[in-house]
């Protein structure tokens, strides 16, 4: 062991996350790194899930990001990440978790297992060593009734525009189902 302590922000916002929100888990740091970020468990630590941590800053404010900063959108963050088919495929922990610091300092967090990952973006760019993936996330308004995730790679500004007004509709890039805790929750808490 070389670093005496050493997490980077996007572990430290899970953390945090978990802490204020999820009383019923610990959170541990491995001494070495693994491929595995943090430890969950429960609160007796019988059971455990392995997580991988991603962090971006928040991309909306640059020029190709005009959709985002129109007036009325529903526009909330923006995240890059260079993500590696090997580091998917051969990944020890369980759970990667994306985490997208907005300028209002509310984190969002897409937890996904890696191989739901990798599938999804090999249904939408095909096989390749690394994935340049941009995942955005807007509020709710209009007819969205809750936040809204999508993976934008590719995409015209016309669909671009639309995610922004709330009107999209595209289930392969629709990543809103991975914005919530739950399926952790269970595994930890059955």
């Amino acid at each position: 062991m070389k670093v005496l302590f050493s997490i980077h922000a996007g572990e430290y916002l899970v953390g945090q996350h978990i802490e204020n929100n999820h009383k019923s888990l610990r959170v541990w740091i491995p001494s070495k790194d693994t491929g595995v970020d943090l430890m969950l468990s429960n609160a007796n630590a019988t059971r455990t899930a392995s997580v991988q941590v991603k962090f971006s800053k928040d991309y909306t404010s640059a020029s190709s990001m005009e959709p985002f900063q129109q007036k009325g959108s529903l526009s909330k963050t923006f995240g890059w990440f260079k993500i590696s088919r090997n580091a998917l495929q051969d990944s020890p922990a369980q759970w990667w978790i994306f985490v997208l610091l907005g300028f209002s300092l509310s984190p969002d967090f897409v937890v996904i297992r890696p191989r739901d990952l990798l599938q999804r973006l090999d249904t939408l760019f095909g096989r390749r060593d690394t994935f340049q993936s941009y995942v955005w996330v807007t509020k709710p308004g209009g007819s969205q009734k809750s936040e809204r995730c999508w993976e934008v790679r590719d995409l015209n500004q016309d669909d671009r525009s639309k995610i922004v007004a709330g009107i999209y509709e595209n289930a392969s890039r629709d990543l809103s189902g991975y914005l919530v805790w739950d399926p952790i929750l269970q595994e930890l808490n059955s």
